[in-house]
C-alpha cells in the first residue's frame, strides 16, 4: 500500500463573456478554480479538469511534473467548468478514463447536448472550449483503489447543485469538496432556494463530520489555505444569503447587504447573479 498525497492546482480568476454589468462588480469574470491531484509513489488521479483550452493545458503541465502515469479523472459534479476540459487532458494524456456517479454523468451529458446550456458555454468562452466536449462515464462504486489505497466518493447532495459528491481520502484526512465548500470565493446559489440552501448547509455538516485535516473547494481562492474553516464559512455565508433575500427587495440591495457582510470574496460577479436568480424566483413564486 502506498502512502498517497494531495497537490492543488488553481487556475485565477479570468474575465469571460457575458452581459454588460448591472452595477459595480458586475462585470463578466468566471472565478478561480481548483483541480486536484491524489497521487501515490507511481500513479495518480486528477479530481475536475478546469475549462479552457490554455487552462487545461498549464493543468497537464503541472501533472506532467509529478512524474506519475495518470490513471484517471474523476468528476465531482456536473457543471461543465468541472468536466470540459476532459478532451483537452487526453491530447496530453491518450485515453485516459473519466468517471462520475450516474446522476452526475446524466447532468454532464445534458449541458455538453442542450442547446441552451452548451450554446452558454461557448458563447461565455468562445473557442476556447470543444465544440463537441468529451463527457464522464458512469462509475457505479463509490470507491477508487490507488495503489492499494482507498479514495471514497460520497454522494453527498446539494452544493451549488443538486446530486453533487465529494472525495474523502480517509489516509491523508482529506477532503475534495467540489462546489459544496467554497473558500474566499463568493458561492453560486444560483439554483438553490431556501430550503436547498439549508440542505446544502446540512450536508456541509456531514462533511465536518468526517473531520478533515485538509479541505479543498471546487472555487478557490489562489493562496487560500486549505483547512477546514471554509466548511463553517461556507454554511455562514449561506445562512446570511437566505436571511438577505428574504429581507431585501431588489437585486441592487441584496447585492449591496451581501458585499456588506463579505466584502473580500473573490468575484462580485457571482453575487449579481445569484441575485437576479432569486428575484426571479420570488416573482415567480
Amino acid at each position: 500500500m502506498s502512502d498517497l498525497n494531495l497537490d492543488l492546482h488553481i487556475a485565477p480568476m479570468r474575465p469571460m463573456k457575458g452581459a454588460p454589468p448591472q452595477g459595480p462588480g458586475d462585470e463578466p469574470m468566471w472565478s478561480p478554480m481548483s483541480a486536484t491531484l491524489i497521487h501515490g509513489e507511481n500513479e495518480a488521479i486528477l479530481v475536475d479538469t478546469l475549462v479552457t483550452f490554455d487552462q487545461v493545458d498549464e493543468l497537464a503541465e503541472w501533472i506532467k511534473g509529478f512524474g506519475k502515469r495518470l490513471v484517471g479523472i474523476y468528476v465531482t459534479h456536473g457543471h461543465s467548468d468541472h468536466w470540459i476540459g476532459i478532451s483537452r487532458l487526453r491530447e496530453h494524456f491518450g485515453d485516459v478514463p473519466a468517471w462520475a456517479r450516474p446522476k452526475v454523468r446524466q447532468r454532464a451529458a445534458f449541458e455538453a447536448t442542450d442547446p441552451g446550456l452548451s450554446g452558454y458555454w461557448q458563447s461565455v468562452f468562445p473557442g476556447e472550449i470543444p465544440a463537441r466536449p468529451d463527457t464522464p462515464d458512469a462509475l457505479d462504486g463509490n470507491t477508487i483503489e490507488l495503489e492499494g489505497s482507498e479514495i471514497r466518493i460520497i454522494d453527498i447532495g446539494w452544493g451549488d447543485t443538486e446530486f453533487s459528491t465529494i472525495i474523502h481520502v480517509p489516509s491523508i484526512a482529506a477532503v475534495v469538496g467540489g462546489d459544496v465548500v467554497y473558500n474566499e470565493v463568493h458561492m453560486m446559489t444560483a439554483e438553490t432556494d431556501a430550503t436547498t440552501r439549508q440542505a446544502w448547509i446540512d450536508n456541509l455538516n456531514e462533511i465536518a463530520a468526517l473531520d478533515p485535516k485538509i479541505v479543498v473547494s471546487g472555487h478557490h481562492r489562489v493562496g487560500a489555505p486549505t483547512n477546514p474553516e471554509s466548511i463553517g464559512e461556507s454554511q455562514q455565508y449561506l445562512r446570511d444569503f437566505s436571511k438577505v433575500v428574504e429581507a431585501q427587495e431588489t437585486v441592487e440591495d441584496i447585492v449591496e447587504a451581501m458585499l456588506e457582510l463579505h466584502p473580500d470574496r473573490d468575484n462580485p460577479r457571482v453575487v449579481w447573479h445569484c441575485a437576479r436568480e432569486a428575484v426571479k424566483k420570488r416573482e415567480q413564486a
